[in-house]
């Protein structure tokens, strides 16, 4: 099965879907487009209104951001988590190493605490696009759901298809 590249955009006028027909990425785009902060779906851009805010749709194809479940990001936060451990216990690790046998453990305990809360902001906008490519992936987003998206079901008003 081909894996195309191109996604669902909107009309003209912005506000219903064109004809152009759904398709689906690959894993790696879609984690490519996540980790440039685009759209995983369609790779369009302008998904966060601001660093901490997404849009609810995709100015693009018109996807929902948070498909059909209230606490959607949860999984978000954990890859928040992660990404901010990993940094942390490679920089640690490798200040630790570099500075051996003297090393400054009140500079390090500073350090670290520093790098854990910027990381913990910085890394924000980064873990939401993941999820929601992670989540494309293993639940890759159907033509019925696509257009519940456009007609601007409510979150619980529907059941998942995938699942």
């Amino acid at each position: 099965m081909p894996h195309l590249t191109a996604a669902r955009g909107l009309g003209a006028d912005r506000d219903t879907p064109s004809s152009v027909p759904l398709v689906r990425a690959t894993p790696t785009q879609l984690l490519g487009r996540a980790l440039l902060l685009r759209c995983p779906h369609c790779g369009g851009r302008g998904l966060f209104a601001s660093f901490f805010t997404l849009k609810r749709h995709c100015p693009s194809c018109g996807l929902r951001i948070e498909r059909g479940e209230s606490d959607y990001f949860v999984g978000a936060y954990l890859f928040n988590l992660i990404a901010v451990e990993l940094i942390l216990f490679f920089v640690v690790c490798g200040m630790v190493f570099v500075t051996w046998p003297d090393v400054p453990w009140d500079a390090l305990t500073w350090i670290a605490g520093a790098l854990m809360l910027a990381g913990c902001v910085l890394c924000y906008p980064f873990a939401k696009t993941t999820w929601l490519a992670v989540d494309l992936a293993l639940r890759p987003l159907t033509p019925e759901e696509l257009r519940w998206h456009h007609e601007g079901g409510d979150l619980g008003d529907r059941e998942l298809p995938q699942l």
